[in-house]
């Protein structure tokens, strides 16, 4: 069999991530390993140690992110340095989460899906606005009610589930449509893995976790710095405080 040559190779390889698209892929990452811990408290006899390979390439992921914006040597700016510090300090709580009991662990990450994002959204803007015609072109396909979606589901707040032959979703306000999913899945930009969220009440089944396909974290990543497409704070502006370990090993006495 004939090999086609080396370089004709190079054209069907993928374009990396960019380091947007590296925050919302490590938010859908917190994501998970948040539900895993959800699953394993609320079984019988959770294992102590179920979280620290999770917790540990987390830390090691947001680390290589940080490294990647540093990469685009962007000109330092007050919201720059601002979304640095911020996923430092989800590298340092991700660590922490080593060593803690899942229920501690599990508070210091419970607000990690929502800050990435918010993280992305700055990056975003600041690529956007030193790059000008260089900046990703936004997806022309997205209406204003499928980026505000997009947004939802990036920071790990909407699930789907079925009962009595009808499909529903349970997100925060704004809220997420079964409708505007579908639509969003038809596009090929969300997809949903079955029975990995917490139940909605206490003995219920597992919910199935709405997700960001990679064209879904690649097309929101293209408008996420437009108007009303993020999350609702943003850092450098009133975001809501991360837990430390100290308040997290309190709470868990």
């Amino acid at each position: 069999m004939t090999e086609p040559p080396a370089d004709s190779l190079l054209f069907d390889m993928a374009p990396p991530p960019t380091p947007v698209e590296r925050l919302l892929h490590l938010a859908d990452q917190y994501t998970q390993h948040n539900d895993v811990l959800d699953l394993v408290l609320r079984g019988a006899a959770p294992p102590a140690d179920a979280h620290a390979a999770s917790a540990q390439r987390l830390a090691t992921d947001t680390q290589s992110a940080i490294k990647a914006i540093h990469g685009e040597k962007l000109y330092e700016s007050v919201e720059l340095n601002e979304t640095v510090m911020r996923l430092r300090q989800l590298a340092f709580l991700a660590g922490a989460c080593v060593d803690l009991h899942v229920s501690a662990a599990r508070e210091l990450t419970a607000l990690a899906p929502e800050a990435a994002v918010g993280c992305a959204v700055t990056l975003a803007g600041e690529t956007r606005r030193r790059r000008g015609a260089s900046a990703p072109a936004p997806d022309d396909r997205l209406t204003a009610l499928h980026r505000t979606a997009l947004a939802e589901i990036a920071g790990g707040h909407v699930v789907a589930s079925s009962s009595l032959g009808r499909e529903f979703t349970r997100s925060r306000e704004p809220k997420v449509l079964m409708s505007t999913l579908r639509a969003l899945e038809t596009k090929g930009l969300a997809e949903r893995t079955a029975h990995t969220a917490p139940a909605a009440y206490v003995g219920g089944p597992p919910l199935d976790r709405v997700r960001l396909t990679s064209a879904g974290i690649t097309a929101l990543a293209s408008v996420i710095d437009a108007p009303h497409a993020g999350p609702r704070t943003a850092p450098g502006t009133t975001p809501r405080p991360l837990p430390t370990a100290t308040q997290a090993t309190t709470r868990s006495r």
